[in-house]
């Protein structure tokens, strides 16, 4: 370590642990989160044990620690500070938010917020689907390739008996415009066709899971895709996808109403 480390290993007075140091990487994908999905993605089994952590990680610097709510409904979320960065090499692109910042609304966080909560279900929860398996996720931050303006909200790769299932993630709360959603349904479109994702990411293939955060919304998208491609998009609710029920049969093509798992049962 570097910095305010002292001679016996502590950084200001704490003993950094190996599962500290698991979470400070898992900031690095998340940016921000709230201490439910800390303690998902630290492997915490006490909400009383994952307080006192971050507290001491707060106080220690390797955290930066603000507030989104306000009164009894206030929630604590943590993003790594410089420090806490540089401790595991890492890159600092969580919100720039001053420390115990008190947010009354912030669209920014709300959605990081719901993404992260995707990534920790996909990552730590139980596949209920025999002999697959989570293998990776990627969080973007700028374009995805020269010349297109297409920053995915996430990436997961699943290994399967008959191979890698690829999907970029979007998250939709409903603060884009329908002209958006054409552009950026055209640009997957040309990313698909171009052979520019085969050769970056090493696969044939991918699917576009966009999720809704309600119903009206889902199909007002859908519309807007199956005017330009009945291919590559699936489509889902927040809600349905919640836990296990993400494989389940709650997926919607651009064109039909038959909801489908999103792994064909002969895989």
């Amino acid at each position: 370590m570097t910095g305010t480390k002292t001679h016996n290993g502590k950084w200001r007075g704490l003993m950094v642990q190996p599962r500290d140091l698991d979470l400070l990487r898992e900031l690095a994908v998340m940016r921000v989160a709230d201490r439910e999905q800390v303690k998902i993605a630290a492997g915490f089994g006490s909400t009383t044990r994952v307080n006192t952590r971050l507290l001491a990680l707060t106080r220690a610097g390797l955290l930066r620690r603000f507030f989104l709510g306000s009164g009894g409904g206030r929630k604590a979320l943590y993003a790594l500070s410089v420090k806490g960065a540089q401790v595991v090499q890492v890159p600092c692109r969580g919100p720039r938010r001053r420390q115990n910042e008190m947010l009354i609304a912030d669209f920014f966080v709300q959605h990081q917020l719901t993404i992260n909560a995707v990534y920790c279900g996909l990552k730590f929860d139980t596949i209920p689907v025999p002999r697959v398996r989570f293998v990776n996720w990627l969080a973007f931050h700028e374009p995805l390739v020269a010349g297109l303006s297409l920053i995915p909200d996430g990436y997961v790769e699943f290994a399967t008996p008959s191979g890698i299932d690829a999907s970029f993630i979007e998250v939709d709360l409903g603060h884009e415009g329908l002209t958006v959603w054409k552009e950026k349904t055209r640009h997957y479109v040309q990313l698909a066709l171009s052979g520019k994702y085969e050769r970056q990411f090493r696969q044939p293939r991918f699917r576009v899971l966009v999720l809704a955060n309600s119903e009206r919304r889902l199909h007002s998208i859908r519309a807007a895709v199956a005017g330009i491609t009945q291919k590559i998009f699936w489509f889902a609710t927040l809600d349905a996808v919640r836990g296990e029920k993400f494989f389940g049969p709650v997926w919607l093509r651009p064109v039909g109403e038959h909801h489908q798992p999103f792994f064909n049962e002969t895989i």
